[in-house]
C-alpha cells in the first residue's frame, strides 16, 4: 500500500489510473446526452410534467389510474373529469428552497407543473368516480357502466 502513492502520485483523488481512487467515472460526463433544457419548448417549467408517471388498468369492474407524486401534497393535485370523458391530474410540485450558504451539487428532482389527460371510454359512470392518495401515489377509480348480459331465451325446436 505504501507504494501506490508514490507509483501513482500523491494526489490520490485526482488521479485517473489509481484503482484505489476516490474519484468515480462518470460516463455520461464524456457524452453530450440531450437534457431537458437542450430543448426550448421543455423549460424546468415542464419537466415535472414529462417525469409523471401514470399506469392505467382495466378491471372488471374500474378503470384504475396510478400516479407518482412524491413529495405533492393532496391539496396540491387536481383531478377533473370533463364532459366528453377527459380525465386530467394536474397540479405543482414546487421548488425547494435555496438557502444562502448552500452549495447545489446536483439537481435532479423535477418541480413545476404538471398534467396529464386520458379519454375514458364509453362504459365509465362518471359520476362515481374515486381518488385517494397514499405515500405520494395518486390513485383514481373510475367505476365501469354495469354491462347487462344478454338475455338468452331457449327456442324449443319441434319435429
Amino acid at each position: 500500500m505504501a507504494m501506490i502513492p508514490t507509483i501513482f502520485g500523491n494526489n490520490r483523488r485526482s488521479s485517473l489510473f489509481d484503482p484505489f481512487s476516490l474519484d468515480l467515472w462518470d460516463p455520461s460526463k464524456e457524452f453530450d446526452f440531450p437534457t431537458v433544457s437542450s430543448f426550448p419548448s421543455l423549460s424546468r417549467e415542464n419537466s415535472a410534467f414529462v417525469n409523471t408517471r401514470v399506469d392505467w388498468k382495466e378491471t372488471l369492474e374500474a378503470h384504475v389510474f396510478k400516479a407518482d407524486l412524491p413529495g405533492v401534497k393532496k391539496e396540491e393535485v387536481k383531478v377533473e373529469i370533463e364532459d366528453d370523458r377527459v380525465l386530467q391530474i394536474s397540479g405543482e410540485r414546487h421548488v425547494e428552497k435555496e438557502e444562502r450558504n448552500d452549495t447545489w451539487h446536483r439537481v435532479e428532482r423535477s418541480s413545476g407543473k404538471f398534467s396529464r389527460r386520458f379519454r375514458l371510454p364509453e362504459n365509465v359512470r362518471m359520476g362515481d368516480v374515486k381518488a385517494s392518495m397514499q405515500n405520494g401515489v395518486l390513485t383514481i377509480t373510475v367505476p365501469k357502466v354495469e354491462m347487462k348480459k344478454p338475455e338468452i331465451k331457449f327456442v324449443e325446436i319441434s319435429g
